[in-house]
């Protein structure tokens, strides 16, 4: 990549989108989750950490770490909240947080001379930007006198499900900033409670500040093969659409480590600027109860929710009718095709329900009914013997692929809008009530050339319905 090297003087975020949150299913799923859902908001949560740093003036654009099975989701939520990223960059498969930080360092190293990195989760709530936004320049002084600064947010229970860090003396010179006297791992409650007691302590958020070169040291100091993994990586890595594709054999070799355990727990220059800025990690079921509006009777409800003697509960509906009658401190989470219930304190476990849909070979770890697709969105109605119907979205101007299936045949019903159809040599204009039957092995394609979304009933038949039964010929979207 060509490097300017000229310093622009504003922070670079760097938003980590990679994560799966597990602990929140049956809401977040492997292939849509917690980042990309509005749990607290209107927008995603996602979104809402892109717009956290939109402040021209003191943030450059951001560079966004993603799973490359979520990059179109992630690119149109980002064009949604009018965010325009510096790159989008995708890992191959997950390495944890410090070769995402590490890629992301090199990265701006190419293009700018002494940036400074604001490490970000693209998962976390902050419901008070202002007390963000000055700890961010109280951590940038530190950063400019060569430290690596985590954010240490004021604890104000006996949290178990977060690390912790002891705060030690003062920086000279960077007001607000100390040294970090220890980095303690999650610890038991009586544990946690000694350590609210001592007032000393404060919860590791997973938010960082550091100048992107002496993190790639540090980090190459005691992980030298990962940063070498990460240099292959980037230098090998090829530009797809709007995305910046890592190589996949150089970024397997990078270990699998964090932030946290591959630098700042063992570098003499970590520093922490202590914070009150109404900070959750969303990573439960209870502190997204923690974090929202309450009734009278302290229950959250999201959703057709009908609650009779209930009480502390969260209780949401995304479809269908919850009703609630007299329980407390109880979790029920309904979707189109699960219903979980769990009580508050064990909201860290359903991790543990997840993994066990993973060993059965269950759909509903991965996908929700409706799946996302850059095109639009599809949603299965029936699944039988030799037969599925699908609920077919196409946004305006999209169009699928050019494509065929060996082992079944499609028929097409438009609902609303206007359909253009590729089917073998033809090419059709289908509207509202109108169809169209592709047979088997015919090379086929659905566009929407109109103005408002395009929704069709697809009915499929044959011996095998599975999604991998496809071949590309032709796809917008660099699928083939």
């Amino acid at each position: 990549m060509a490097a300017s090297k000229e310093a622009s003087g504003r922070i670079h975020p760097v938003i980590l989108s990679g994560g799966s949150g597990t602990r929140l299913w049956p809401l977040s799923r492997a292939l849509h989750p917690k980042q990309l859902l509005p749990l607290l908001t209107e927008r995603s949560l996602l979104q809402d950490a892109a717009l956290r740093v939109a402040d021209g003036g003191r943030f450059a654009p951001p560079i966004v770490v993603a799973n490359d099975e979520h990059r179109f989701i992630v690119a149109e939520h980002l064009r949604l909240a009018g965010v325009a990223p510096r790159a989008i960059v995708l890992e191959p498969l997950g390495r944890n947080t410090a070769p995402a930080v590490c890629v992301a360092a090199l990265l701006l190293l190419a293009q700018e001379k002494d940036p400074l990195m604001l490490v970000l989760p693209s998962d976390h709530a902050i419901a008070a930007v202002p007390s963000f936004l000055a700890a961010v320049d109280r951590a940038a002084l530190a950063a400019r006198q060569d430290r690596l600064v985590t954010f240490g947010v004021a604890a104000d229970r006996p949290e178990t499900g977060y690390g912790y860090i002891q705060v030690g003396a003062p920086i000279a010179g960077a007001e607000g900033a100390c040294d970090v006297a220890a980095f303690v791992e999650k610890p038991d409650r009586e544990r946690a409670q000694v350590y609210i007691a001592a007032r000393d302590y404060c919860w590791n958020s997973g938010i960082f500040l550091f100048p992107a070169a002496l993190f790639v040291e540090e980090l190459e100091r005691r992980h030298p093969a990962t940063v070498a993994a990460c240099r292959r990586a980037f230098e090998q890595a090829t530009r797809d659409l709007d995305f910046l594709r890592l190589d996949r054999a150089a970024f397997a070799a990078a270990e699998n480590t964090s932030v946290d355990y591959g630098v700042m727990e063992h570098t003499e220059r970590a520093a922490v600027v202590p914070v009150d800025m109404g900070w959750s990690d969303v990573g439960t079921w209870d502190a997204l109860w923690q974090v929202s509006g309450k009734d009278a009777a302290g229950n959250v409800a999201q959703g057709d929710v009908l609650i009779e003697d209930a009480r502390n509960c969260y209780l949401r509906a995304e479809h269908g009718l919850v009703a609630a009658l007299g329980i407390e401190d109880l979790v029920v989470v309904a979707t189109a095709d699960a219903v979980m219930v769990a009580p508050r304190n064990r909201t860290q476990d359903v991790k543990q329900i997840v993994a066990r849909l993973e060993r059965a070979g269950r759909s509903e770890a991965g996908a929700h009914p409706l799946v996302h697709r850059p095109w639009g969105t599809f949603r299965s109605i029936h699944s039988g013997e030799r037969v599925q119907v699908k609920h077919i979205m196409v946004k305006p101007g999209a169009k699928l692929s050019l494509q065929m299936h060996h082992h079944r045949a499609e028929h097409w019903v438009v609902v609303q809008g206007t359909a253009k159809v590729v089917r073998g040599n033809e090419e059709i204009v289908l509207y509202e009530d109108q169809s169209t039957y592709i047979p088997l092995g015919t090379p086929h394609r659905l566009e929407n050339p109109g103005k408002i979304p395009l929704h069709v009933i697809e009915v499929q038949s044959g011996s095998y319905l599975g999604e991998d039964d496809i071949v590309r010929f032709d796809d917008t979207y660099g699928r083939c």
